[in-house]
Formats: C-alpha cells, structure tokens, sequence
C-alpha cells in the first residue's frame, strides 16, 4: 500500500490502521506539515502488525526517480496537500502548486507504467463546494466560488481540479479510483499551526487562556474524529461499487464555533473565556467565511454503511491527552529505522 503524505495528520491515522490488518506499508512524505513522531505513533500502536517503509521527498520528485511501477502497489491512498486556511492565506502560489503539480505528478505515474492499476483514493475538501448552493452538501451539487482576486477560494479551486483529474484517469485511463471529500477531521496528533480550530481552542484551554473565536462565532461546522475517517476511507476503496464516484465524509452534527468553544472548557473543565479575533485581523481584508458547512451522508451511508462513531466530547479528551502527552518514543523497527531516518529509496 502507498500513502502519499502519510506523515500527516490524517495520513498517520490511516497508516496505523492499514498496519494494523497487517499491510505493508510505503509513505512518501516531504514533511512540510506532516512529521517523523506521527509515524513513530502509527507503527506503536500496531506492533507487530505489517509493515512501513518511509521515503522523505517531494513526491514528484520521488516518483520521478523511483523506477518502481505503480503495478508494485494494491492501493494507493493520496493525502499529500496543501493544509489550514492559514497556511493558503499566507502561501498561496505553493497550496496550488502543491495541490495541482503533485497530483498530477502521481496520475501520470499511476497511467504510464506497465500492468494493472492500483486502486486509488483521492482525499479532496468539503472546500470544493465553495459558497454553496443548498444545505446539506450533497456530491453533485453545483458549485460556487469567489473571485480570484480573493485567494480564499484559490484553494477549493486546485482541489476541484484534482478531482476532475482523478475521475478522467478513472474513465480513460483505467484508474479505479475513489474521491472523498473530507469535512472538518479532527483527533489526536492535530496542532492548531494551520489555522485547526479545535486543537487551538484545546491547547488554550490547558494553558488556561482565552480561546480564539473568529468573526461572531456564529458560523457552524461538523467535526468528525479522524479514526472514524481513516475506516470510511479504506472501506470505501475496498469496496468496487464505489470506484468512479465521490462522496461525503464526515460528521452530519453542526455545532457553532462560539458553542465549541464553550464545549471545550466544559469537558476539559477550564475556566478559559473567549477572545474574539475579527476577520481581518486573522486573515487579511477580504476574507469571506460560510456560515454553516454540512455534508449529506446518505451516498456513503448507502454504500458501504458508514457513520460516525466517535462523539465529539471523546475526541476533545483524547486530543487534550495526546497534547499533554510526553514526547513520543521515536524508537521503531530495525526493518524501517533506516527509512524513517529520512534516507532515499533503496
């Protein structure tokens, strides 16, 4: 199995549980967001179980090097990305580069080698819906975005593009390929350095300061735990009826940012308050934000059936002790501690 950005967030999640049914595993990272712990975390919590190969690069690059045939690979998971609204507001030409470059780099590798494609999953946004045009979001609405003087949108864009790149290579090059869009995952091993809202409101909770809120608070959102999402994720690709389609994942519970806030300190027993931040102060003049972000779960219910389990509370607790945790043990397999070091391909 290969897992492009698997170093990251959601990425080292889906490691995890791929070594867990016993997979070997091959990640390509450049670790521009993602990190060596994440994967230190991923192979402890599954001793034993499969194993992980990492190779730190660019993954264009990689690939472009790696004489090894896409054919070599059962599947392959595509996480590498752009991440955070905050880090598109501040480097916007790298997010498109990043999101679109690298993408395509991948799809070429996937159709020019010789023997059959590997089935592949393509991790794109709930941004790709961009303003909105109903709610709930559902998978073949009509989308509508901004002007492209506001780099807000430049990001739901590229992603839109890497969709449509992913279900050509499905149509006419023979892909089997699955696109999930992924509405607001959340967990343990998330920070706050990309713009999180919930690992930035659970760690000044623990610090005992006030919580950030952006604009009125009134803006809602649908959290859903990541180790509920790495599950949609593989059952999705495993799954044949499903190839050629895109769907929803996460959770269908809205909940105000002002009213997160607030849950926050109620389960973690804080006596933070609440710092409003105005927009412009966070991202510039110019920013638009959706007031309500809500994905229609009934596709992926229907197809493999699929729904959150985690509720929201349980993952404040388990990100609060992750961050609390002391630094991870960085000891792994001899088989891969020569992988992990950072060193090329073999």
């Amino acid at each position: 199995m290969l897992v492009t950005g698997g170093a990251g967030f959601v990425g080292s999640h889906l490691v995890e549980r791929l070594l867990r049914r016993g997979d070997a595993v091959t990640v390509i990272d450049d670790l521009s967001t993602g990190s060596r712990p994440n994967l230190a975390l991923a192979q402890s919590a599954a001793p034993g179980s499969g194993s992980l190969e990492f190779v730190h690069g660019r993954l264009s690059d990689t690939l472009s090097a790696w004489g090894r045939p896409a054919a070599s690979f059962a599947e392959v998971y595509h996480l590498a990305a752009a991440v955070g609204v905050k880090l598109i507001m501040q480097r916007p030409v790298e997010s498109i580069e990043n999101n679109v470059a690298e993408t395509a780099a991948l799809f070429r590798w996937l159709t020019s080698g010789p023997g059959p494609k590997p089935v592949t999953l393509l991790a794109s946004s709930s941004e790709v819906y961009g303003k909105g045009v109903k709610s709930p979001f559902s998978e073949d609405d009509d989308v509508l975005y901004g002007p492209t003087t506001v780099a807000r949108w430049s990001y739901a864009a590229s992603k839109a593009l890497d969709e449509h790149m992913a279900l050509a290579c499905h149509t006419h090059a023979g892909v089997p390929v699955v696109v999930a869009r992924l509405f607001n995952t959340v967990g343990p091993r998330q920070i706050g350095h990309y713009g999180m809202v919930l690992p930035t409101f659970v760690s000044a909770a623990l610090a005992g300061t006030d919580l950030p809120v952006y604009g009125d608070g009134r803006q809602s959102r649908c959290f859903c735990d990541v180790r509920d999402v790495v599950i949609a994720l593989t059952d999705l690709l495993a799954a044949p009826a499903c190839h050629g389609r895109v769907f929803n994942v996460g959770s269908n519970q809205s909940i105000t940012i002002a009213d997160l806030a607030g849950l926050v300190c109620r389960v973690l027993g804080s006596a933070s308050g609440i710092a409003p931040v105005p927009y412009r102060e966070a991202y510039g003049e110019g920013y638009e934000d959706l007031r309500q972000r809500q994905p229609d779960l009934s596709r992926i219910s229907a197809a493999i059936g699929w729904s959150p389990r985690i509720d929201l509370p349980s993952t404040i607790r388990d990100l609060a002790a992750a961050l609390t945790a002391s630094p991870p043990d960085m000891k792994v397999s001899p088989a891969s501690s020569a992988l992990l070091s950072g060193g090329a391909h073999p």
